[in-house]
């Protein structure tokens, strides 16, 4: 299908935004990731003394609260029920939420650093430092990624810490898994993004501007940062929003095996850890399971909705083939 006439008028991002609003997968997938975003931002408020006294008593919970109500099923007191410590499971999900989403936003940034240069500086440079930087990777890739994260933190977890606490503080270091996850998750996501980038490059390297870049004198980092990426960008901003939701997959599996987020802090996958636990013949406690299932299922899949919406704005020939 061609496309518009009005296409031919508007500037790419014009032309891209109204190819984005065409899509109403990804239009509904944003706007649920930022109800989302704004409720998991937001959440604390209606904790403080004068937000309590205007919203409804199922919002003010705090995700660290014991209480006697456990396993409650949802009711206008708890609207998502109560956990085997008495806890409000709805404010156990947005806290949870939150770091998962943190986790994933993290790693995807660490991704995005390291694969971007990589692939760029071995797209562009070629040759025997190409061979050398895409082997690397190639071996990295031979590697099961999930494993190698849970190796990386059952040895060196201690030592991490230790060090955190030497350097820093015995604070900083109890966040030592969670900063973990970061470097661990982001270390293997990476290799990816680093071919995509490196395709782009060297479809580029070799275009006019380029080449009149290197005649005026122009380095590396100014041909790399000022004429290369600029152009690839789009791609970019798709696969990060795809590496997104694999990260806080990740997380979510390595929270349910017990090696993720720890007590009593809270991910949706050791949400979802603590809701199988509870399932025994007598009774089935299916809030507990249900409803962080339930919510991490939708978080990903508007994550993967948004990220082929940004997918068919940013690449008009995907459009056009169809």
């Amino acid at each position: 299908m061609n496309r518009p006439d009005f296409e031919f008028h508007l500037s790419p991002r014009q032309a891209a935004w109204r190819r984005f609003q065409a899509n109403r997968a990804a239009c509904a997938g944003g706007c649920f990731l930022g109800l989302a975003i704004c409720l998991v931002l937001i959440w604390p408020i209606f904790k403080s003394t004068f937000a309590s006294r205007l919203m409804p008593a199922a919002v003010t919970h705090s995700p660290l609260a014991l209480s006697d109500a456990q396993f409650d099923p949802p009711s206008y007191r708890h609207w998502l029920g109560t956990d085997v410590h008495g806890r409000d499971l709805l404010s156990r999900i947005v806290y949870g939420a939150r770091i998962s989403l943190l986790v994933g936003l993290v790693g995807a940034g660490v991704s995005l650093v390291i694969g971007v240069m990589w692939g760029a500086v071995a797209g562009y440079l070629g040759g025997r430092c190409d061979q050398i930087m895409m082997r690397i990777v190639d071996i990295l890739y031979s590697l099961p990624s999930i494993v190698f994260v849970i190796v990386l933190i059952t040895t060196l977890e201690e030592l991490f810490k230790n060090w955190l606490a030497k350097v820093f503080s015995p604070e900083v270091a109890s966040m030592g898994r969670m900063l973990f996850l970061f470097a661990g998750l982001g270390a293997v996501s990476w290799l990816t993004m680093a071919r995509i980038v490196r395709g782009q490059v060297l479809s580029l390297r070799q275009q006019n501007f380029i080449l009149a870049s290197v005649s005026l004198g122009a380095g590396l980092a100014r041909i790399i940062f000022r004429h290369i990426l600029p152009n690839v960008y789009g791609v970019i901003v798709v696969y990060l929003m795809l590496s997104v939701p694999s990260i806080i997959l990740y997380e979510s599996f390595l929270s349910f095996l017990g090696l993720g987020i720890q007590p009593p802090q809270a991910s949706l996958g050791s949400l979802i850890a603590e809701g199988a636990s509870q399932i025994n013949p007598l009774r089935i406690y299916w809030w507990l399971i249900v409803f962080p299932g339930g919510f991490l299922a939708s978080f990903l899949l508007a994550l993967n909705f948004l990220g082929d919406g940004l997918r068919d704005a940013l690449d008009p020939r995907t459009t056009e083939r169809r």
